[in-house]
């Protein structure tokens, strides 16, 4: 390639990182901002929520039946997403969720052992529940902001590509001035701003592939079943809820078998961090039992399911199964959203996460500036010479 083309092909990819970050700069600010904000939900809430956790008794948890009962009484005409059981010392907590016509999320706590009603909980209220909202979809209606929010974050992607691009020196003596922040006395904020655009941007380029990678496979199925085929999977890669094997009159339902099915894992999973259940929706299909195997990780839980009637185990062809079966496919998928926000790698991760959107939310700034100060700057300048030429 000529130095002429080059030089061409540099301007054209210059034009198109400026426009995509001009359109996409707001949305890029608040999504960045947001998911920085939420990387430390969880340990934020643990300074406040004594609500979950009850005195330990000598007794047996009361039925998954009775539960369920209390819960409605509750929170009646709802739809119950789940039970999760935790520790001996923890709280019941029953989920209650429904995405249409809005979005209904809330959780009641009941004591395991009395089923006493501790503290009802909307999940998509308070200072989090706002910073979900913003991130998902701009807090507009889910219909218009979910889909600016994962179309932009889809352009982010070329944005970041187009910036490695820009930012390659073109040649050695310009290295490390990309690499560093070279400032003194005398250095101009233009210089400041030009640095901390194409400097912090080149350091946190990968990670922000990898945040911008992880939401697109979120936000759309076609990534999503894309990126599994590529990586070699082979299975159903939906969440697939196998039926029951066989059907018995409702009257026989009336014994509630999954009351028995918590007792029993508990003893099979004496290790795992929590078990939610998750009642049949209808009378044909399995129980599905979500076994947590480590705190606050969510790609090597054990999705279990049996027969609603003889609780028989069932398997399912998707790659929400077991983890000890998952192929590398699967686990690229499963480990998707820990790896978004940080959580694969513990408390590290999840400040470097904290970091690169901190970072990112960042650059849409700097990068308006560096536009401005290019653009405005310069026609104020040129304006300013033409009326002195002509006095």
């Amino acid at each position: 390639m000529t130095r002429k083309k080059r030089n061409n092909t540099r301007k054209i990819i210059l034009q198109l990182h400026k426009i995509l970050g001009l359109i996409t700069g707001l949305v890029l600010f608040i999504v960045s901002i947001t998911g920085c904000l939420w990387v430390f939900k969880e340990e934020i809430e643990g300074f406040y929520d004594d609500y979950k956790y009850v005195d330990v008794e000598k007794k047996e948890f009361i039925k998954s039946s009775t539960v369920k009962h209390i819960a409605e009484e509750v929170i009646p005409n709802r739809t119950i997403h789940g039970v999760i059981y935790g520790a001996s010392n923890e709280a019941v907590e029953v989920v209650f969720y429904e995405a249409e016509p809005e979005v209904f999320y809330h959780s009641v706590f009941l004591n395991p052992y009395s089923g006493d009603f501790i503290k009802r909980l909307d999940n998509d209220a308070g200072f989090f529940g706002f910073i979900l909202r913003g991130h998902l979809r701009l807090w507009l209606p889910d219909a218009i902001g979910s889909r600016v929010v994962s179309y932009s974050i889809l352009v982010f992607l070329i944005i970041v590509v187009s910036g490695l691009f820009l930012w390659w020196p073109r040649n050695k003596k310009n290295w490390r001035q990309r690499l560093k922040f070279d400032w003194n006395n005398k250095t101009r904020w233009k210089r400041k701003n030009f640095d901390l655009h194409t400097v912090t941007g080149f350091y946190i380029s990968s990670f922000g592939l990898i945040l911008a990678f992880t939401g697109c496979v979120m936000a759309f199925n076609w990534f999503y079943f894309i990126t599994y085929k590529a990586t070699g999977g082979d299975k159903d890669p939906r969440f697939v809820i196998p039926e029951s094997e066989q059907m018995i009159s409702s009257t026989v339902t009336s014994n509630y078998p999954y009351d028995r099915l918590i007792p029993m894992l508990k003893d099979a999973y004496g290790d795992a961090h929590n078990l939610e259940l998750h009642y049949p929706e209808n009378d044909s299909t399995s129980i599905l039992v979500e076994v947590s195997n480590s705190k606050k990780l969510y790609y090597n839980m054990d999705y279990l399911f049996f027969d609603q009637y003889t609780l028989k185990e069932i398997e399912t062809p998707s790659i929400y199964g077991k983890y000890k079966d998952a192929k590398f496919a699967d686990k690229v998928i499963r480990m998707n959203y820990d790896i978004h926000i940080g959580a694969i790698g513990g408390i590290a991760g999840k400040i470097i996460a904290f970091l690169v959107s901190l970072i990112c939310a960042s650059l849409p700034i700097s990068g308006i500036l560096l536009w401005y100060g290019r653009t405005y700057k310069k026609k104020i300048k040129e304006s300013t010479k033409v009326i002195v030429l002509e006095t």
